[in-house]
Order: structure tokens, then C-alpha cells, then sequence
């Protein structure tokens, strides 16, 4: 008998789910303390939660016999997945159930805020009359700037067009073939600012989009323009929002979600131009019921049948042949990651190389696992072994495997080989040894790189003085080379220079490598 423990409020459901369930007992009990969970847990194979339950490596190190953790939702910030990873424990999540409702939330956020409806409300409850005072704005035709066409991107964008509006998207990582079948207008980000009455962002929180919306994209804008966030805190600077709104350049602004939650910035929401929610996004009784349900099957098909849905952190395969092929998985994993940080524009197309010992196994766990590490720098959340290829073919990636038994220098070699809007880029990957990662070639590049921590990938021309240069520059700003890798090109007199460093990179110490004599491009990418 499998024991599954509920610690969080869940729809009933999925209690049920479970109960009718032969060979499963379940154990609901919420609102336990982190002693009172570390004490307990030992006695379950599964762990079913929701956003309050912090399973953290304490917790997974009193867990003897956990082999699954589910979250009925999409985030597991909740939980310590390298922990879990490591005591090789999956953690699911139910990415899907929420998807619609964070879209119609959007929607209704958007109405309510060019309506001026909780304003109104708020005034008829008052005692009061004011019919003049709250003109709204109609949306046939309207432009509707959407910044990041993912699931719940293109689903604010569908429901857009039902209403006549004109729909403007950015996201340098759709193909233009998947977003004219979508629609959808591709654009920059400055032609959205310039263009859009309404603005909503659906990105995920990353360096890149921390404050994507910010003074000088206020600035671009149309006096008049709504924003709406219902997506992460941060992606529009809440600062620069409040004065834009007080300038009178943004008219309005629907916020389901803040830096700080609950929000400490009182001032913002205090506007009377502002409509707000307590990230109520994914907050529908169909959503909540939806992700239960999902949990509950997902734990029952992993505990009786050893069936994998839904992994953040492991691949679809059966637990005899994961041992045999992690280490290609994690290979294909940094190999997809590394290439993903390099190249720039849309991916069009992907082509995976296998060659060697590492066709005597499937590899299509290998792709998927590959495909993972590409998309996950690109849209940092919701990428698991599961739904990565779905999102590929979604964003209109082309994926070509090809198998060759020979490999003259190595016992087995992944190349991977990215085609973009703007150019085409590859880099190869083996083991040394049975569990140690290498990257083996970049582009014409020869060389073995370890993929981990954060590395710089500078091009330059084979000059005297560049790697002085590069190491003064990084020492003079307290930045220690841990590992350096060099590969030369004599035809073209061009080299490569691959460096570890032992601390994150900032872009003021970028910028000054950009701009030393023969340095030709500067990545940095953080593995």
C-alpha cells in the first residue's frame, strides 16, 4: 500500500481521486508546522501540496521513503528540487490547469481597468452618482501590445482579437510561421511602446526581463496607454510606473502582482488611476478543482505504474533506464542550455547529432532532456521533460534528429546545431569518463570546456596582448578566472576564449570587455 500525504487545502476531488484508488491510502493533514512535517513525512511515498507546504532540504532528508512530490499549480519555488534531485525524488507540477484562467483574468482586468468598473463600484457604494465622471474606453480596434506569447500570451491575445482589437506581440524566440498562424503582428519592443493603447506583459521574471517596462519605454509610449500586469512582480518597474501615472502619460494600470507580496507599496495601489488584485490569476474554482485532479492522477500513475508526468526535474522514462542514461541526460541538458545563452533571434530549427556508444540506447529521453536546457534560458519557468517539445512545436521550432554509429575522437558525441532568424550556431558535447560533462566544440572551435558556474565565451582576433587584456580587465574588478580555455583558428587568425569565473559577471564589466582592442563579441552565461 502506497501512503499519499495531502498538506495543503485541496479540491475534494482529488481527495476522492485518491480514495477510489486501489493500493493507495491517503492522509490529508494541512497546516502543519516544518517540525510537525520533518516528523511525519517519513511515513509517505507521496507528497501532494499546494503553495503553502515549504518542502525544503531539511524536509527531503526525513523523507526515507518520498519518491514524488506534486504540486497542484505551476510553481515549485516552494519546493528544494536539487535536494529532491538529488535523494531522486520527482517533483511534478500541473502546468496546464491554470493556463486559461490567468488569461481571462487578464482580460478582465483590462475591461475593468478602460471601464473604470471598480471605481464606479466603489463610488455607487459611496452614496454617490457620478455617471460623468467615469468615461470609459472602447477596444474594437484598439492596439493591444502583448509582451511574451507563451500559453497564457497567446491566450490574452486570442481572446484580444474576439474583441476587434489589433494584436501586436513581442517574443524574439516565436517564429514569424507560428505567430502569422496564431494572427498575431510581431513586433519590437519600442514599436509596442510606440504603438500600443494597451500593454500587457506575460514573461517569466528573469535578469533580461526584470523592468523591461521602465521609464524610457514610458517615455515611447502614447499618452493615454493602459498597462496591465497579471504576470510576475518586477517585469514593470513599479517606481517609473507610479510616476508615469501621476505624470497623466499612463492613464491606468491593472496589477494582479508585485515585487513584494503582500505589497508593501501602498503608494501605487492608493491611486485612484490603479486597479489591483492579490494575485488572484490562477484563483478559479474550475482552476483549482482542474490542478487537484491533476495532481491526484499524476501521483496515483507514478506510485502504481511508474509513469512520469509533468517532471520538473526528471525525464519520461522508467527508473531502470534512467541510471543508465542520466549522465547523457544532463549532457544534452548543458549542451541545449550553453547553446541557448550564445545565439541571438528566433530558433527556426534545431539539429541533434547522436553519434557512438550512445545509440546502443533511446534517445529520445536525450532530446527531450536537451530540449529542456535549450528552452529553459529562453522562458526560465514551466519548462519540464514533458512539455518541452510540446512548446517547441508550438513556437514553431523545427526539431531534425540524425544518428551516425562512427565518431573518430570520441567514444559518443551530441552536436547540436541552432538555425535563428539571424544566424546559425553549433557546439558538440561528450563524457569523458562516465559522468563528466564536456563541451568539446564550438562553432569551428576545438576545445573542452567543463559547462558549469558562470562562464564568459569571448571571440576575438589571434592578436599578442588580448588575454592579458581580458584577465587584467576581470582582475581589476575582483572578478577570479577559475578555469581559462583557448582555441585558435590560424587560417582566419581568429580565437576563442572560454573562461570560468568564480563570481557572476556584471554588465558594467562586460561592457568594458566589449570594448578592449580585438575582442570581437562577449557572452556571458551562467550555467
Amino acid at each position: 500500500m502506497k501512503k499519499v500525504l495531502v498538506s495543503d487545502k485541496m479540491a475534494p476531488e482529488a481527495i476522492e481521486i485518491f480514495q477510489k484508488t486501489p493500493g493507495i491510502e491517503v492522509d490529508v493533514k494541512t497546516g502543519l508546522t516544518l517540525d510537525q512535517l520533518k516528523e511525519i513525512i517519513g511515513n509517505y511515498d507521496a507528497l501532494a501540496i499546494r503553495s503553502a507546504t515549504k518542502v525544503t532540504k531539511d524536509v527531503l532528508e526525513c523523507a526515507g521513503k518520498l519518491s514524488v512530490v506534486a504540486r497542484a499549480g505551476v510553481g515549485v519555488d516552494n519546493v528544494d528540487i536539487d535536494a529532491a534531485s538529488k535523494k531522486g525524488i520527482v517533483v511534478m507540477n500541473t502546468p496546464d490547469g491554470n493556463t486559461i484562467t490567468t488569461g481571462e483574468h487578464t482580460i478582465a482586468m483590462m475591461l475593468s481597468l478602460a471601464r473604470q468598473i471598480p471605481q464606479a463600484t466603489a463610488s455607487m457604494k459611496a452614496g454617490k452618482w457620478e455617471k460623468s465622471k467615469f468615461m470609459g474606453h472602447e477596444f474594437c480596434n484598439k492596439t493591444l501590445g502583448v509582451i511574451g506569447i507563451g500559453r497564457v500570451g497567446g491566450i490574452v491575445a486570442n481572446r484580444a482579437q474576439g474583441l476587434k482589437m489589433n494584436v501586436l506581440a513581442y517574443d524574439p524566440f516565436i517564429s514569424a510561421e507560428a505567430a502569422e498562424k496564431a494572427g498575431i503582428t510581431l513586433a519590437t519592443l519600442d514599436e509596442i511602446f510606440k504603438r500600443a493603447d494597451f500593454i500587457t506583459v506575460h514573461t517569466p521574471m528573469t535578469k533580461e526581463t526584470k523592468g523591461i517596462v521602465n521609464a524610457a519605454a514610458f517615455a515611447k509610449m502614447k499618452k493615454g496607454v493602459f498597462i496591465i500586469n497579471c504576470a510576475r512582480g518586477g517585469i514593470v518597474d513599479e517606481k517609473d510606473l507610479y510616476d508615469a501615472l501621476v505624470s497623466g502619460k499612463v492613464a491606468g494600470a491593472a496589477l494582479d502582482v508585485f515585487v513584494d507580496e503582500p505589497t508593501k507599496n501602498t503608494e501605487l495601489i492608493a491611486l485612484e488611476n490603479v486597479i489591483c488584485t492579490p494575485h488572484l490569476g490562477a484563483s478559479t474554482d474550475e482552476a483549482q478543482t482542474n490542478v487537484a485532479i491533476a495532481v491526484a492522477e499524476q501521483i496515483g500513475a507514478y506510485l502504481l505504474r511508474g509513469e512520469i508526468k509533468n517532471a520538473v526535474n526528471f525525464p519520461s522514462v522508467s527508473a531502470e533506464m534512467l541510471n543508465v542514461i542520466q549522465p547523457y541526460l544532463t549532457l544534452a541538458e548543458k549542451l541545449g542550455q550553453f547553446e541557448a545563452q550564445l545565439v541571438t533571434g528566433a530558433l527556426k530549427e534545431i539539429a541533434i547529432e547522436y553519434s557512438g556508444e550512445i545509440l546502443n540506447y533511446n534517445v529520445v529521453p536525450v532530446t527531450i532532456s536537451l530540449l529542456k536546457g535549450l528552452l529553459t534560458p529562453i522562458l526560465t519557468e514551466n519548462i519540464n521533460y514533458i512539455n518541452a517539445p510540446v512548446i517547441a512545436k508550438e513556437r514553431g521550432i523545427k526539431v531534425v534528429e540524425s544518428k551516425t554509429s562512427e565518431t573518430k575522437d570520441y567514444t559518443s558525441l551530441i552536436t547540436l546545431t541552432i538555425k535563428t532568424s539571424k544566424e546559425v550556431c553549433s557546439a558538440a558535447g561528450t563524457l569523458f569518463g562516465r559522468q563528466d560533462q564536456r563541451i568539446v566544440r564550438i562553432n569551428k572551435f576545438t576545445l573542452e570546456v567543463i559547462p558549469e558556474g558562470n562562464m564568459l565565451v569571448i571571440y576575438n582576433h589571434d592578436r599578442p596582448g588580448v588575454i592579458g587584456n581580458i584577465g587584467s580587465t576581470l582582475g581589476n574588478n575582483n572578478v577570479n578566472i577559475a578555469r581559462l580555455h583557448l582555441s585558435r583558428e590560424q587560417t582566419d587568425k581568429e580565437a576563442l576564449v572560454v573562461l570560468s569565473t568564480d563570481s557572476s559577471v556584471t554588465k558594467d564589466v562586460l561592457d568594458k570587455l566589449s570594448s578592449l582592442p580585438h575582442v570581437t563579441s562577449v557572452k556571458y552565461l551562467k550555467m
